[in-house]
């Protein structure tokens, strides 16, 4: 708040002895307002993280004029060993996330949302950066989805390529 007082002044000083004093009796407002506005952002912002942190979450808190994150971690089951992990599948291509977003309204049944939830918290992802990837994934010609090439009629000649979750 020091910075933009003093920028004030500075963008004032130009305009002589009544825009600087005018300057100095909106500081006071103004700052009010820029606070808030910064609080908007970090609390826009908290929320996005949590979104993408879920189970885990970020809250902004405000003690004292100052703004401070509090981030809650998900917990971790300690009492029973993990099993080992299935081997992962592979990826998909991340979307090309600096082209245009659109927004789209989305309706599912509440058992499938339920479950789409349950998925993306598995993998310590946002419902929408989950939805993304399988959406991306389902669009992506695969080797294994297109039948094997015709053979010469001996069985063993075939050849699957592919993972299975």
């Amino acid at each position: 708040m020091d910075n933009v007082r003093r920028e004030l002044a500075v963008a004032a000083e130009a305009g002589g002895a009544e825009a600087s004093a005018l300057a100095e009796r909106l500081t006071a407002p103004l700052a009010s307002a820029i606070r808030l506005a910064l609080l908007d952002a970090l609390s826009a912002a908290s929320d996005e993280i949590t979104r993408d942190l879920a189970p885990g979450s970020v809250e902004v808190r405000l003690r004292a004029g100052e703004a401070s994150f509090a981030v809650t971690l998900p917990a971790v089951d300690q009492a029973a060993p993990a099993a080992p992990a299935p081997p992962a599948a592979p990826e998909p291509p991340v979307p090309d996330e600096e082209g245009a977003t659109a927004r789209i309204n989305f309706r599912l049944p509440e058992n499938l949302k339920t479950r789409v939830e349950e998925a993306a918290a598995a993998q310590g992802r946002s419902v929408n950066a989950w939805l993304v990837r399988a959406a991306s994934a389902a669009l992506q010609p695969s080797e294994w989805a297109t039948p094997p090439a015709p053979t010469s009629g001996h069985r063993g000649a075939q050849r699957y390529t592919g993972w299975v979750s």
